[in-house]
């Protein structure tokens, strides 16, 4: 039996599927034990043509989730903007959830002053899904001294970054992107293997020189691109 063959048919049919749209993104793939009774072929058959359609950016394969239909890269000017995680998920005609992880308020530590001056924080940790899938782990700090209505606020209802943005305008802003190995926590958030590759990004943002809010958003490193359009400028 040539498996070469096999393994080459198997990927050739999932990323016709794929491809002509039948199977679209967030689509579970069958398990390689399916597929093994499918095109009688030995497990390893069936992991190489799942592997080949994940080196072709077909397929994302996570821990418990099993393999899925990639997400097409999501194209934001996040360097410029202040995007809506929510805005940006149904703009591509998929449905937005979110799974509030955890709430508390506290006093401020040393390195969050800016934010808190003398007045307590709100801390928020948020999962973000995609029909129904982990879009996007965040962290999130806010000053209860600028939003003091942010204590009573159903974060289970609403997700806390369009809260703000609907609530709290803002007047300056800092972003800091870096592509990171994600830590344990975060990665069985998203279900992902210890140490993949993701997109972290940092932003804080002021009111009249007044701190808002600082937060970390972390995606998986195949679901999130930065795009920015720039123009020369005079010397």
């Amino acid at each position: 039996m040539d498996t070469t063959a096999i393994h080459r048919r198997i990927e050739s049919d999932i990323a016709q599927r794929i491809l002509s749209g039948e199977w679209k993104p967030g689509h579970r793939l069958p398990t390689e034990g399916e597929l093994m009774v499918q095109y009688g072929c030995a497990r390893m058959t069936a992991s190489k043509a799942m592997s080949g359609l994940a080196t072709r950016g077909l397929v994302t394969r996570r821990r418990k989730a099993g393999t899925v239909v990639a997400q097409p890269p999501l194209h934001s000017a996040a360097l410029v903007s202040i995007p809506d995680i929510r805005v940006e998920v149904e703009g591509r005609g998929m449905t937005y959830s979110h799974r509030l992880l955890a709430r508390r308020v506290r006093d401020a530590e040393v390195d969050e002053m800016w934010l808190a001056a003398d007045a307590a924080i709100i801390e928020v940790e948020t999962l973000h899904l995609a029909d129904g899938l982990p879009f996007g782990h965040e962290r999130r700090l806010i000053s209860l001294l600028v939003a003091p209505e942010a204590e009573e606020a159903d974060f289970s209802d609403q997700p806390a970054g369009s809260w703000l943005l609907s609530r709290t305008p803002w007047t300056e802003a800092e972003h800091r992107i870096a592509a990171i190995s994600v830590d344990r926590a975060t990665a069985q958030a998203l279900l992902l293997p210890l140490g993949a590759a993701c997109l972290r990004l940092e932003r804080k943002t002021w009111r009249d020189g007044m701190g808002v809010t600082w937060a970390w958003q972390t995606f998986p490193g195949d679901a999130y691109d930065l795009i920015a359009r720039f123009s020369p400028t005079g010397a």
